[in-house]
């Protein structure tokens, strides 16, 4: 028997999760090593350890509590990784030696696979005086350029994917380059922007004032305000950003306004974050709580629930201690303040399992009252810490009761702080768990809405064998275990697709008021929504007292994503069973599992290809593999002196090698290579015309195939990719996913996330 609940549950631990020696030797033999794994690992602080790590792997197990990727990757590895998911680095000096030193800092963050936020108002606009070297500024853009290519190159350097946000205030005067940054797509790709908008600005746009915008004291241009807030509707309706970020709501209701000014979030927005601030996040797995599920008499197990609470908070606190940081800034912001980020997932399933419809008022209620209740759970286990470890270094009892969240707290809640302390200063927030709701048997992810009953995935297997999975939401899987495959599903059964905005906004607020953080959500929009009506989803996000507003319109420029297919005959309430990219009707769209796994040793041969007129040679090493008894070509180097051969050299070892490993008949790459025609003409080569340099080095990985039996002879390679398909062009689509090559790529919580494989723009 097997604890995940769906084939792609067991294949999202084995590629991300699963703790493995550096030649894919797995260690941990089941999803039970992992979990006792992670419990030894975050027991080690406690003064009986024995007794919490069974504690811990109660939590753990069945997936009830999810602590987030890196703590579930990175605990008991003894790698050189931070636990924190995310951080928000040091203020921005407005002068070259400090930016960089900060280019610096966020280069080690991400290097330890940190997500990192900024703020870039802090930099003089474009034209500003430099005083001393008698030129103008080239303003905060120019700078979030450098960055971007930082990221690109730790990317490029094989550590984990990087993550960054980009705020700006809206009165900096570069704020309009800054909303419509992104209008240039090739432009500021590693980024999420945010505008930070202020209590002031949006009172001036309803009232359809002035606004100026000012850096250092300086007035540089005032415009009207309702302008301003147009151009950053516009942007957003038409390529999904900038975010907004109503960062005076922040600010009044953070539980440490006493010490510390937040002017930035993490790459998906639900930790609003100090200078060198971090956060650890988990989830509850709100749909493992559910007794008595589409019954008269279901319910969320509370009692439970707060058990759960209480332990999961003891594990994040340990993960303050157990974790390595990049920076020491960072360690010591996360010891004076020890935040954690307790939030939820698969609240939607949670919801259709007591019968009630997302996005209704009624669901709205509910949702509210679980998020007090957790919250309530979580400060008074904070309590207990306290009184058993210690209050927060920066604790101030008088300041923090009359600090955000406190001021709305029950009282004997209060009371209990004010007589013990508190050992997190912070405790609740709601993240992405695009991978992990997957993990945990695709649960809904977060507090979104269901996106979609089921989809059919198409997996290409090592033997070069086509497999096609149904992929289905957990609350769904469990109704037609309970009432049969082919029942129609009740009304109460809402998803994405269906879902208005407003709906959407209902739920964000409601579970808002019980937040401490914040929350990554994303406001699906349908592309016909009116200009007019989208505008009014930001202003009823403001209104209701969210602290943040992300949506996603299809569009042309975004892609469509993802739709349910049109099936015929659908039951009234029933849910078409596949969703694929929209316009990819018919097309197979396939990826691997995972590439063939690399040995420790491989057996090759490097060859030498010297072309006319280059005054360098080039060598070509390639290694194979055994696989079902023939040998194969796993991976190939190209190196030369020549430096003008870099990149082009390099790039062609990374695609080839990525093909070579994907498995099946991989001879196109042959045929393709030597289909290359140099424009400026090919050599002669022992008496045979070569038509250019790739050419060449086509027919020295033939020779090899040749010589180790995986092709017969010369011209006998396929002509073309076997597992190419053709997708109908004429039809928008979704963008395909850059791991697996999916067309299931999908915006869930302010991050482009992949529903197949659960690759996420945002980490």
């Amino acid at each position: 028997m097997t604890r995940f609940a769906a084939p792609i549950a067991e294949q999202i631990w084995d590629m991300k999760y699963r703790l493995k020696q550096a030649d894919g030797t797995p260690l941990d033999l089941s999803v039970e090593d992992s979990w006792r794994r992670i419990a030894r690992a975050l027991a080690t602080v406690e003064k009986d350890p024995a007794h919490w790590e069974e504690r811990f792997y109660e939590a753990l197990e069945d997936f009830k509590y999810l602590p987030a990727g890196r703590i579930t990757a990175g605990a008991g590895t003894d790698r050189s990784v931070t636990l924190f998911n995310c951080f928000v680095m040091g203020t921005i000096p407005d002068n070259m030696g400090g930016i960089f030193d900060q280019l610096r800092e966020a280069a080690l963050t991400m290097q330890q696979g940190g997500g990192i936020g900024y703020d870039f108002s802090t930099i003089r606009p474009k034209g500003a005086p430099v005083a001393g070297v008698a030129a103008d500024a080239s303003g905060p853009l120019s700078f979030m350029d450098v960055w971007d290519a930082m990221c690109r190159t730790i990317m490029s350097a094989g550590s984990r994917r990087g993550a960054m946000m980009a705020t700006m205030r809206c009165d900096h005067p570069d704020i309009e380059d800054f909303i419509g940054a992104k209008a240039d797509s090739a432009r500021l790709r590693m980024f999420n922007l945010s505008v930070l908008v202020t209590d002031a600005f949006m009172e001036a746009v309803k009232a359809d004032g002035p606004w100026e915008l000012v850096f250092d004291g300086v007035v540089y241009h005032t415009l009207p305000a309702r302008d301003l807030w147009n151009r950053i509707m516009r942007a957003t309706y038409d390529y999904a950003e900038p975010g907004v970020i109503f960062i005076d709501r922040i600010n009044q209701a953070n539980n440490l306004s006493y010490c510390e000014t937040i002017a930035a979030t993490n790459p998906c927005g639900e930790q609003p974050l100090p200078p060198y601030g971090a956060c650890l996040l988990g989830s509850v797995n709100l749909a493992r709580l559910v007794n008595d599920p589409f019954t008269g008499d279901a319910h969320l197990d509370e009692q439970a629930l707060d058990k759960l609470v209480a332990t999961a908070v003891r594990m994040m606190d340990n993960v303050v201690d157990a974790s390595r940081f990049p920076l020491e800034e960072q360690a010591r912001e996360a010891l004076n303040k020890r935040r954690i980020g307790l939030g939820v997932t698969g609240l939607a399933d949670a919801l259709l399992m007591v019968r009630l419809r997302y996005g209704s008022e009624e669901a709205a209620r509910q949702t509210e009252r679980w998020l007090h209740r957790i919250a309530r759970a979580a400060y008074l286990a904070s309590v207990q810490l306290a009184k058993e470890k210690g209050a927060f270094p920066l604790f101030d009892a008088e300041a923090y009761l009359d600090s955000g969240t406190m001021r709305g707290m029950d009282e004997d809640v209060r009371a209990a702080i004010r007589e013990h302390g508190i050992r997190n200063a912070l405790v609740t927030s709601i993240a992405p768990t695009g991978t992990i709701s997957l993990y945990a048997g695709n649960v809904s992810s977060g507090i979104e809405p269901v996106f979609a009953y089921a989809y059919t995935r198409k997996v290409l297997q090592k033997d070069g064998t086509r497999t096609e999975e149904e992929v289905v939401d957990y609350a769904v899987q469990m109704y037609r275990e309970t009432f049969g495959t082919d029942a129609a599903l009740p009304e109460y059964f809402v998803n994405a697709q269906t879902l208005a905005p407003l709906d959407h906004v209902r739920m964000q607020a409601s579970a808002q008021k019980w937040v401490d953080s914040s929350i990554s959500k994303t406001i699906n929009c349908p592309e016909d929504i009116s200009f007019e009506d989208f505008k009014d989803v930001y202003l009823q996000a403001y209104e209701t007292g969210c602290k943040g507003c992300t949506t996603y319109r299809p569009n042309d420029v975004t892609g469509s994503v993802l739709s349910v297919s049109e099936v015929e005959d659908v039951a009234p309430g029933e849910a078409p069973d596949q969703v694929r990219g929209e316009g990819a009707q018919g097309a197979e769209v396939v990826y691997m599992s995972e590439p063939l796994d690399r040995p420790q040793t491989l057996e090759g041969a490097t060859y030498k290809l010297k072309w006319p007129d280059s005054e360098h040679a080039i060598y070509l090493t390639i290694n194979d593999i055994i696989v079902g008894g023939r040998r194969r070509p796993f991976e190939v180097f190209i190196n030369s002196k020549n430096m003008e051969h870099f990149a082009w050299t390099v790039a062609l070892t990374r695609m080839i090698s990525a093909v070579f490993r994907r498995g099946g008949d991989v001879s196109f790459v042959v045929e393709e290579l030597k289909a290359v025609f140099d424009p400026r003409g090919g050599a002669w080569v022992q008496g045979k015309y070569i038509p250019s340099i790739l050419a060449a080095i086509g027919g020295v990985i033939e020779r090899h195939m040749i010589a180790t039996g995986f092709l017969e002879g010369e011209g006998m390679g396929l002509k073309s990719d076997p597992t190419a398909q053709v997708v109908n062009l004429d039809q928008p689509r979704g963008p395909a996913c850059p791991n697996c090559g999916q067309y299931d790529m999908r915006m869930v919580e302010g991050c482009m996330t992949c529903a197949s494989c659960g690759h996420s723009k945002c980490g």
